[in-house]
């Protein structure tokens, strides 16, 4: 039910801390202009952990007044089940179209605990849920024996699938055919899976490049390959700075230069310098200096 790009939207706040109604609106906005599937809010690069419950309602709120009604994810990252049942169950009163759902993190749940823990989660909320697997980051695989349990629940429909591993692409396709909507989820590894048949991607350094992320998923959709990478190779020092822990401060960074937002995060972390700021600049500004054109989609 769910393909394409969908942007994992960063959250924009203030000089004093509090969210940035307006540019989130801007910047969410720029999205669908650049004609995104749907997108996900309070995720990772979200910063979803520094969020309070309330804050996280309003920024689907914004989301949605300029969704043009495509989808809208709720992104549900709690330790404990039932506070994840209560914000998919808030979400889903304020207009939330599905939910991304993760482990209990920072637990590493056992198979058994991962599964009640999304399946909670999804009926609580009664949307249809993607399955955030990301066990690099997070220490918990959903694997495909657990996504077998998953496929018995008609709400459970789709997968982030963020294993930095390629294959399990095809081992997903393998094992369940179109029964998953398959989502890659690392930024530069988004072209090789796409090529394996994924069906969408839950992209990073969209919200900086919206234009050319959409042109390499249509291109690549429609098997004009060549187009698609030559895109991705450019985009490619700039798609490394998804796969990081500073993954955050590195892309809205790339905001700054590539839309003209701010950097602006919250503690603990805190915005890129030294070194580190004039090393990822320079990426970006040489990314920008040599900006492809787009082909006709």
């Amino acid at each position: 039910m769910w393909k394409g790009v969908f942007p994992a939207v960063t959250t924009k706040f203030k000089e004093d801390g509090a969210l940035d109604r307006a540019e989130m609106e801007r910047c969410f906005a720029l999205q669908f202009e650049a004609d995104v599937d749907g997108m996900i809010v309070c995720g990772s690069l979200g910063e979803n952990m520094t969020l309070d419950p309330d804050e996280k309602i309003e920024i689907l709120k914004i989301a949605k007044s300029v969704s043009r009604g495509k989808p809208v994810l709720m992104t549900i990252c709690e330790s404990a089940t039932r506070r994840g049942k209560a914000a998919a169950v808030a979400a889903a009163k304020a207009g939330a179209d599905g939910f991304m759902v993760l482990p209990g993190v920072p637990y590493k749940s056992a198979p058994a605990e991962t599964i009640n823990h999304i399946r909670a989660v999804a009926v609580a909320g009664e949307r249809p849920v993607m399955v955030y697997n990301n066990p690099v980051g997070y220490g918990v695989d959903v694997t495909i024996p657990m996504f077998e349990e998953l496929a018995k629940d008609d709400l459970v429909v789709a997968m982030k699938e963020s294993t930095d591993d390629v294959r399990r692409v095809t081992e997903v396709f393998n094992a369940f055919g179109n029964r998953f909507d398959v989502f890659t989820g690392v930024d530069n590894l988004a072209l090789e899976s796409l090529m394996m048949g994924a069906d969408g991607w839950v992209a990073g350094l969209v919200v900086a490049f919206p234009k050319e992320t959409v042109a390499i998923y249509k291109l690549a959709k429609a098997g004009r390959y060549e187009e698609a990478r030559a895109i991705y190779r450019w985009f490619r020092p700039l798609l490394d700075l998804d796969v990081s822990t500073f993954l955050v401060q590195q892309i809205k960074l790339a905001e700054v230069f590539a839309i003209g937002s701010n950097d602006r995060v919250r503690e603990p972390r805190l915005p890129l310098s030294g070194e580190h700021r004039i090393r990822v600049t320079k990426i970006i500004e040489t990314a920008l200096a040599n900006r492809p054109v787009l082909p006709a989609l």
